[in-house]
């Protein structure tokens, strides 16, 4: 029996390396977390527009709250696609209702969400100033409640002119970048833009974990934030964001190298355990 797990835990390594010359393989074990089992995932496996089944788009070029520069297409695989085992998505230099930048944004909203559970995405990130790729969680109640009331878990952020950090953070109505009182902390990683790397979170009803590679960098705790909904409005169901933004309040804070286009974040897998 043990001859053959390791038998079919070695035929996975060999498949997950084959997918793609340039796709490490995962840091993450082979099997679920003890006590928990997949429950969603999209290892983009299928050539062509994302899988409108399990994403959809937000559209737009308002800016978005933060004064990004691009629009936000939806159905166009010069700005989100899949090919060779990955999903693409792009942002581009070229004029586009009204905007000089395009992108995507693919969410989950109103086709899956959850409570709780191990979060994680791997991930290769777009090079250069003005460049603002985000994994990212929005409560469920977001069109009610509205931000930041709903809650957002940011399990990668990442700017530009600050190649290498990784942001980790959690925005509520009490402690929020509007306030300059958001909770979170940055790591230091080697090689983000040329290499694959596991981002993730680990999320209980006390408290959000946030990893890369499986490395915890940072903890943020119910009872220190506190058990109101606007200190904690993590006990509800999130849905999930991928996107690529240029510009704005915080990936524009150094201005926009115009030469670098197109940029592009990559992803291997999504997964989803409870």
């Amino acid at each position: 029996m043990n001859e053959m797990k390791l038998l079919v835990a070695l035929v996975v390594v060999f498949l997950l390396a084959c997918k793609s010359p340039d796709v490490l393989v995962p840091v993450s074990p082979l099997t679920p977390p003890p006590g928990r089992k997949l429950v969603w995932s999209d290892e983009f496996a299928k050539a062509g527009l994302p899988d409108s089944a399990k994403w959809s788009y937000e559209v737009g070029g308002n800016g978005w709250g933060n004064n990004e520069l691009q629009y936000y297409t939806a159905r166009r695989s010069e700005n989100a696609r899949i090919e060779n085992g990955k999903l693409i998505i792009e942002a581009r230099k070229e004029d586009y209702q009204g905007q000089k930048y395009t992108s995507a944004r693919l969410v989950t909203q109103n086709k899956a969400s959850w409570t709780y559970g191990r979060i994680e995405a791997m991930a290769k990130l777009p090079k250069g100033v003005g460049t603002w790729p985000a994994v990212w969680m929005l409560g469920k109640n977001i069109s009610t409640a509205g931000w930041p009331r709903g809650g957002e878990i940011d399990i990668m952020e990442h700017v530009g002119f600050d190649e290498g950090v990784i942001h980790g953070t959690v925005h509520t109505e009490a402690y929020n970048h509007a306030k300059k009182t958001e909770k979170g902390k940055a790591v230091t990683i080697n090689d983000v833009t040329g290499s694959f790397h596991l981002y993730a979170i680990e999320w209980t009803a006390d408290q959000i974990d946030f990893f890369v590679d499986n490395q915890k960098y940072y903890t943020v705790q119910k009872s220190v934030l506190g058990t109101s909904d606007a200190q904690w409005p993590f006990e509800q169901p999130f849905f999930l964001i991928l996107n690529v933004a240029v510009g704005g309040n915080w990936g524009g804070q150094k201005g926009v190298d115009e030469t670098i286009w197109p940029q592009r974040m990559e992803v291997d897998y999504v997964r989803v355990y409870q």
